[in-house]
């Protein structure tokens, strides 16, 4: 692997998907709105949003090696980190370096959006980067807070400051549809999280299936995925959302067989991948059928 292969490697490219998708969402309602955008504006929250990303990615890489937990892991496409620093030692100082790069690219940028608009988006940015900086080291350690950090960061946070990036107002309405990749997002993480419990409570980790156990967090993966199609529903039927937004419900199905698999194969559904893709696909789908229904109308 050369130099460049282990940095692309540590990014983990694969799962950057998620943030244009939380970002499309957020997007869609100024599109269906009518109102005038800069460019640049979407530039500059794409940026800040895609750096996030990577940098919670890097270091999260970065932690997990100098901890011995990738050491331990059996890598899947989705857990066990991307493998390429245990390979590769070396490459630690160097992934740590952008990592921190783009967690400084981050904060500039938001400071940037606090400058135009004002305090009113401080609280997500502060809340953003406490949760980048913390997740590996401190938030993994609680249980409860572990379950629902990665739907509060792509969900609620990046998906509602997508608009007000764009437009320098909140959408009161947004609040109550960013629940839907909050709740998938924290999905997500919960199902990829089964294959590394073992090697996670070795590195000190107590994250929600840890703590809980399998069966509770496929209750939970259950519960989330319901309140999902909850939220699309209510918001269709209070007008918030068109009803042509019902049509995100198709792809909720997969997330079902995504929790088929966990209650058959519980820690061991790394060994049977088509499941895992299953929980991608759910997450992705759902929120870009939203988005696309709201800028149809």
């Amino acid at each position: 692997m050369s130099s460049l292969s282990v940095i692309i490697a540590t990014i983990r490219p694969s799962f950057l998907i998620l943030t244009p998708v939380c970002l499309f969402l957020g997007w869609s309602f100024v599109w269906a709105e009518n109102r005038f955008v800069h460019d640049y504006l979407l530039v500059l929250t794409f940026t800040g949003a895609m750096m996030a990303h990577i940098s919670v990615n890097m270091l999260n890489e970065y932690l997990d090696y100098t901890s011995g937990l990738d050491l331990n892991t059996t890598r899947t496409a989705f857990s066990g980190g991307s493998g390429a620093l245990p390979n590769h030692p070396k490459m630690a100082a160097s992934v740590l370096t952008i990592g921190i790069t783009a967690l400084f690219v981050t904060l500039l940028i938001g400071v940037f959006f606090v400058w135009l608009y004002g305090w009113q988006l401080l609280p997500i940015g502060v809340s953003g980067l406490l949760i980048i900086v913390a997740y590996t080291r401190w938030i993994n350690r609680y249980p409860w807070l572990c379950l629902v950090a990665p739907g509060l960061g792509f969900g609620l946070l990046m998906t509602v400051g997508a608009y007000f990036a764009i437009t320098g107002v909140f959408n009161q309405d947004l609040w109550l549809i960013s629940l839907v990749p909050f709740f998938l997002v924290n999905n997500l993480l919960l199902l990829n999280q089964y294959p590394d419990i073992e090697a996670d409570k070795m590195a000190g980790r107590n994250h929600f299936p840890i703590a809980y156990g399998v069966s509770s967090s496929n209750l939970v993966y259950f519960l989330f995925l319901v309140l999902t199609m909850l939220v699309i529903i209510i918001s269709v039927v209070m007008d918030i959302l068109p009803n042509l937004s019902l049509m995100a419900l198709i792809a909720t199905p997969i997330g079902f067989y995504a929790l088929s698999g966990a209650l058959k194969f519980k820690q061991n559904i790394g060994q049977h991948p088509q499941f895992l893709v299953a929980n991608v696909i759910v997450t992705v789908a759902v929120p870009v059928l939203l988005g696309a229904s709201i800028i149809i109308g």
